[in-house]
């Protein structure tokens, strides 16, 4: 892809791969028929995993993305992010939503976590603190970053800051979560004790960004993944997804260019800045992710 910084691959760090597991639990939660669920949404529904991961690929080729992270969206779809892996090895991540608050063997918890990432298919696995309502500093959490640390390359990525879902909003359905577990600052002692595990803040801590940057400059295994495009000034490089139409409901983000407070002090004139910033994009997020 042709950049502001020269021309070279991007890879995008945040993508929800909508998939129909994740649709029939909204159903089933709205009390609604899945094909109703479309209806209020304004969104084309994938019949199967399979079509929805080479719709995912049609896209990426049409915006020159050289491969993307695909996020489970609830906790237990792994299954879901796992067949477009496995269809598309050289296209996709596979990231996934776990709730260590559950019991072990429910979905997302921390049995369901440690067997995907054993499965092959999984290099990040997504805490969302503030909607499942604990903090990272829980004794429940500790087993996910042991599961992380022990398949080198995998990725920890941690919500923080502002959480809204606007598909539930636009359903009518609650969402109870509880801000206070969102702060940044929370995750300080937890990256210092696993060097070896890269964590990556989507969002640049959404509003939380003074907080985020501290952490940064504090931890050299967190990074920080951009805000949507529209906020970031980039409308009009990638599709807006929600109504337009495209494969999945989501606005593409730039590709988890780091940007800490370590990056906020590089010297911009140099002529390698557009090697480090390729490096941002797609070091954190390769199984064989190193510093």
């Amino acid at each position: 892809m042709q950049t502001p910084w020269g021309d070279f691959p991007v890879c995008d760090a945040h993508v929800h791969f909508f998939s129909p597991a994740f649709f029939a639990l909204l159903a089933a939660q709205s009390g609604q028929p899945v094909e109703a669920i479309g209806r209020t949404l304004g969104w084309r529904l994938p019949p199967a995993c399979e079509d929805l991961a080479a719709s995912w690929v049609q896209e990426l080729d049409e915006y020159s993305v050289a491969k993307a992270a695909l996020i489970a969206s609830v906790p237990g779809d792994e299954d879901s992010v796992a067949t477009a892996v496995r269809l598309h090895p050289d296209r996709f991540w596979g990231f996934f939503m776990a709730n260590p608050a559950a019991p072990s063997d429910a979905p997302g918890g921390v049995a369901r976590v440690q067997d995907a990432l054993a499965g092959g298919f999984m290099q990040g696995v997504c805490l969302f603190p503030a909607m499942h309502r604990y903090s990272v500093a829980d004794p429940r959490v500790r087993p996910v970053f042991e599961a992380a640390a022990a398949h080198p390359g995998t990725i920890v990525f941690v919500h923080c800051g502002v959480l809204t879902v606007g598909v539930r909003r636009k359903l009518g359905l609650p969402s109870l979560f509880d801000m206070r577990y969102s702060n940044p600052i929370d995750l300080h002692a937890v990256a210092m004790e696993f060097p070896t595990v890269n964590f990556v803040i989507p969002h640049f801590g959404a509003g939380y960004f003074r907080e985020a940057l501290m952490l940064c400059d504090l931890c050299p295994n967190v990074y920080l993944d951009t805000l949507p495009i529209r906020e970031a000034g980039f409308e009009g490089c990638f599709p807006p997804g929600a109504g337009s139409g495209r494969p999945a409901p989501v606005v593409i983000r730039i590709g988890l260019v780091v940007l800490s407070a370590r990056m906020a002090r590089a010297d911009l004139s140099d002529p390698d800045t557009g090697a480090v910033r390729h490096r941002g994009c797609r070091g954190s997020c390769r199984p064989d992710a190193g510093r």
